[in-house]
């Protein structure tokens, strides 16, 4: 967490920016990725304002309050803050939830072919086991299919939101199935 704090109109007081610091410290349990803050004290007659810009992982957020004093400006923009970045954590994990919901979940039936010795009739399911299309890039697809030594992977397509399976084929490469949209 990097603080930058600045005075204007007003003399720098060590007191204010400890407590403006230790304050925004309470931050952290927020956000897991590093946050740079910029906070802005101006005095102005009887009015002390108090702004802080907030910037972490793609995130701008700004508050700013102005009381009578420094002090309950800066306890002031902190419950602001706190709201707006709880606000923004509630609305990361229902944007993850939604994002679970769309997998797709898939039965994978292997089938025993018959051989010459057995009586003819229906197929045998030999092995049962569940897919789930967990929602992706073809990129990530192709480097999950190069870490695993599975020879398919069933995902969601995270651009069209189909249905894709790639494959590993006999001569090292990836194949690729997509469904056709009418």
């Amino acid at each position: 967490m990097q603080i930058s704090v600045t005075f204007r109109h007003v003399d720098s007081n060590e007191e204010i920016k400890e407590y403006a610091q230790e304050k925004l410290a309470r931050l952290k349990k927020y956000m897991d990725a590093p946050m740079n803050l910029q906070v802005i004290l101006t005095q102005e007659k009887h009015r002390h304002r108090v702004e802080v810009l907030l910037k972490s992982d793609g995130l701008s957020i700004t508050a700013e309050e102005e009381t009578g004093d420094f002090f309950s400006s800066i306890d002031a923009v902190i419950d602001n803050l706190e709201r707006q970045l709880k606000k923004q954590k509630q609305k990361l994990k229902k944007q993850k939830e939604s994002r679970e919901e769309r997998q797709w979940r898939y039965r994978m039936e292997v089938i025993a072919a018959e051989s010459s010795s057995e009586e003819k009739g229906e197929p045998q399911v030999i092995v049962s086991r569940n897919l789930y299309a967990k929602p992706m890039s073809l990129e990530e697809a192709v480097m999950q299919m190069k870490l695993s030594d599975n020879e398919f992977i069933v995902f969601t397509d995270s651009s069209s939101e189909t249905i894709n399976v790639l494959y590993r084929r006999k001569d090292g490469n990836f194949g690729l199935i997509q469904p056709e949209i009418a």
